[in-house]
């Protein structure tokens, strides 16, 4: 009897456990197929990025000696591996084959892990409601790309007129573009997007979180005067949180600093309103990233700021508290190739300004561009440099690498330097000596001392020069200058440091920007030394010594007034824009004309004599 029990009760047992293991497989597979006992943060752009880092990380660390491979083929994934390590750290430094590389890659694995029903998951693709509109204009950006390239943006905002005018919500007049134009341009083009499409947009997303540069990764490669972020908007050290409620209340409804991107487009700032980094800590990660191609040297509190270039030639500025009140970048683009004078010159009667830079620069005139910020100062200086003869040597000076001459003229004679932290700017100009250079070529003579080796190496060392400056007048440059080579005591007398400089420049070429963003030339002026008269011989030896007195005192008054009125050049503005047209207002002195053709061709003299006798008057100085 015993028996029996205890055989039931194991039956029963099984019989429990069996159907334990069937509801539990059953529920198991249930589960696997609806995917809800799946990390729901698996298919997010987190994790995402979480997975993506895992499998570089297993790929660039992988010992390949364990894996068994014959030498092709080991030679053959270790150069696959070299070119990714590579490539994962110069993307974000402005190199688009990186970047694509890095990218492809992505998108690979993406591809494998990621079913399609999980797409509309990870970006609501399929419902315009849910999207963001930072993701709209991810996918706006993404189509346009596809058929302008680095042009898209460009597209969208000349297409739907995205650079006008626009009041904000505190009634001021200002350029930005909104949260609503981007939705209302995404919902007006009605894009249908294939799989590959969506895919595409989740690997950016992935991307410009993961090694990119956040939300304005996309936006740097485009054609576009620049961009910048950190540069409006509060942080938190603008609040006392000694009233921790009602602090975070106000906070609340301010714009915060790592809220705030700009972008620069044909000389206008324009603010992306609907775009904004995520933390202020995503902010701080890119701003210690942009900078360092080619070893940008460390951002500490002790060095507040670093200037660098990208390896596709653009500037960048990063600064960092306590120097600046948070932390900001700036990338100033130079992405104009084989830029002319006749891309920058479009108004009526452009042919006058266009063909007397031309002659200036063939004539080795020592030309000054100057401008306002954003003027368009090194672009006009790449443009002029076409016109250099291609027999002559050039030698760059620059802060940071911007013009990058030898990508527009590989077979010219060019070489480039720029500062260091142990080598400064005069001491590169006073290198350029020792270097056979014909004409020197400065992208802006910003400090007393650069400007005084300018001075000095415009004299001695080269057939002319070429800088900018920010002067907003001739008379300031002039003054600017010398004021630079007192500083640098050089010189100790105002007016003989003035005559220096005076004695060296020939040219200014100011360039203006107006509220709208236009560019132009305002003026091109000549620089004219003023005669000297020799003071009069008064002091002559007399016997008496009352007329001996009286001939030291009138020679003294003489010097003195001399010294003090007497004024030493004057500038003269030979071409103006007046009411939307370039007019001309006054010849080239007529000793100036001379040495400009003693520098040219045979042809290009006579060229210059018949733009002269054209739209000149030499007799007269006003336009026949």
């Amino acid at each position: 009897m015993p028996f029996a029990i205890n055989l039931v009760m194991l039956i029963l047992i099984l019989l429990g456990l069996g159907i334990s293991l069937y509801f539990f497989f059953v529920s198991r597979k249930y589960h696997m197929e609806t995917g809800e006992n799946e990390d729901p943060q698996k298919y997010t752009i987190p994790g995402l990025i979480e997975y993506v880092r895992d499998c570089i990380n297993e790929i660039t660390r992988t010992n390949l000696f364990e894996l068994g491979l014959n030498e092709v083929e080991f030679k053959k994934q270790a150069n696959k591996r070299a070119e990714l390590k590579k490539a994962l750290k110069v993307c974000m430094h402005g190199s688009i084959v990186d970047k694509q590389f890095v990218k492809a890659l992505i998108y690979d694995i993406l591809h494998a892990y990621i079913p399609d029903e999980k797409l509309n998951l990870i970006i609501p693709f399929n419902n315009p409601y849910l999207l963001s509109t930072k993701h709209k204009f991810a996918i706006l950006l993404h189509m346009m790309k596809k058929k302008h390239g680095a042009d898209a943006l460009s597209y969208i905002i000349d297409e739907f007129e995205l650079d006008k005018l626009k009041k904000n919500e505190d009634g001021e007049y200002c350029y930005f573009i909104s949260r609503q134009e981007i939705e209302h341009i995404y919902d007006r083009m009605g894009f249908i997007l294939t799989k590959e499409d969506k895919l595409e947009v989740i690997t950016q997303a992935v991307y410009e979180q993961y090694k990119g540069l956040g939300v304005i990764d996309e936006i740097r490669d485009m054609n576009i005067d620049g961009v910048s972020a950190g540069v409006s908007g509060v942080t938190t050290d603008h609040f006392d949180f000694s009233n921790f409620r009602q602090q975070m209340d106000i906070a609340a409804s301010y714009q915060k600093n790592y809220e705030s991107v700009w972008i620069f487009y044909k000389g206008k700032s324009i603010k992306l309103d609907f775009l904004s980094f995520e933390s202020e800590s995503e902010l701080k990660r890119v701003c210690q990233i942009i900078y360092r191609y080619n070893r940008g040297g460390q951002l500490s509190e002790a060095t507040g700021y670093r200037v660098n270039e990208m390896k596709d030639g653009s500037r960048v500025l990063v600064v960092r508290p306590p120097f600046s009140e948070s932390w900001a970048f700036f990338v100033r683009k130079f992405y104009i190739k084989n830029v002319t004078l006749e891309m920058l010159i479009q108004d009526e009667n452009a042919n006058l300004p266009i063909n007397l830079i031309k002659y200036i620069v063939k004539g080795g005139m020592i030309t000054a561009v100057t401008g306002q910020q954003g003027s368009g100062k090194t672009t006009m200086l790449m443009a002029m440099i076409e016109h250099i003869y291609a027999t002559l040597t050039l030698r760059i000076q620059e802060m940071a690498f911007e013009l990058n001459l030898r990508r527009l003229y590989p077979r010219r004679n060019i070489l480039s330097f720029r500062e260091t932290e142990t080598i400064s700017g005069q001491m590169g100009l006073d290198i350029q000596k020792k270097t056979d250079g014909s004409v020197n070529i400065l992208g802006e003579v910003a400090t007393d001392p650069v400007a005084a080796w300018m001075i000095q190496m415009a004299q001695v060392a080269s057939l002319f020069t070429l800088f900018t400056h920010h002067a907003k007048t001739t008379r300031d440059l002039v003054y600017s200058l010398r004021n630079s080579l007192l500083k640098c005591e050089m010189f100790t007398n105002e007016k003989i440091a003035e005559q220096q400089v005076v004695s060296v420049l020939d040219f200014d070429i100011h360039l203006a920007r107006d509220y709208e963003g236009k560019r132009y030339i305002e003026r091109i002026t000549e620089i004219v030394e003023l005669k000297d008269t020799p003071l009069p011989d008064n002091f002559v030896y007399e016997k008496n010594i009352t007329d001996k007195t009286a001939s030291f005192m009138e020679t003294t008054a003489e010097y003195y007034k001399k010294m003090t009125d007497k004024r030493i050049f004057e500038c003269r503005n030979i071409i103006e824009f007046r009411n939307g047209r370039y007019v001309v207002v006054n010849p080239v002195s007529k000793e100036r004309t001379e040495r400009m053709k003693r520098a040219m061709t045979a042809e290009d003299a006579r060229q210059f004599d018949d733009f002269l006798n054209l739209h000149f008057n030499l007799e007269s100085g006003v336009r026949v």
